[in-house]
């Protein structure tokens, strides 16, 4: 399967623990099976960062949802159990990981979910209504990789300056 990484760099190696804490599935390295959305991200970050705009695309070897490996795959929909995960990994009270997942694949929290989040946390929906008022947004899926172990499936296999 091809999976995409937008960034402003090209990266060599990938060092998790260089990774950002309180993201939607915890610490860890994310890919997208959407090359639009990895495009935007790559904007963004250049933007941001500076750099250039930076899409490396991967091969993910699936054989890794069947294998040794820890691994939570959500539905493609938002759940209540998917909007409670996102909404305790971002948590920036949780100075600990969460999980123990080498592997999380689900929809990608978008700025209408970070709006549902803060709904939530000030007690204006459950998680219930959240999650049911999301239902019928299309979300990108991530593909989390949070370990040593995780990354030996996955193979950087060409990078496009964009």
């Amino acid at each position: 399967m091809i999976l995409f990484h937008g960034t402003n760099t090209d990266i060599e190696t990938i060092d998790l623990s260089s990774s950002l804490n309180h993201k939607d599935f915890g610490k860890g390295f994310y890919l997208t099976s959407s090359r639009e959305t990895a495009i935007r991200m790559a904007e963004k970050k250049a933007r941001l960062f500076g750099g250039k705009a930076t899409l490396i695309i991967y091969e993910f070897d699936e054989s890794a949802l069947n294998s040794d490996l820890k691994v939570k795959v959500f539905p493609v929909k938002a759940t209540v159990e998917w909007f409670l995960f996102v909404d305790a990994n971002r948590d920036r009270a949780n100075q600990q990981p969460i999980h123990d997942y080498d592997i999380v694949v689900g929809p990608i929290a978008d700025d209408g979910v970070v709006m549902q989040i803060t709904n939530y946390r000030e007690s204006i929906y459950t998680a219930e209504q959240a999650a049911k008022a999301l239902q019928d947004k299309y979300l990108d899926q991530q593909y989390y990789f949070g370990t040593e172990k995780a990354l030996r499936y996955i193979k950087k296999s060409k990078v496009q300056i964009l």
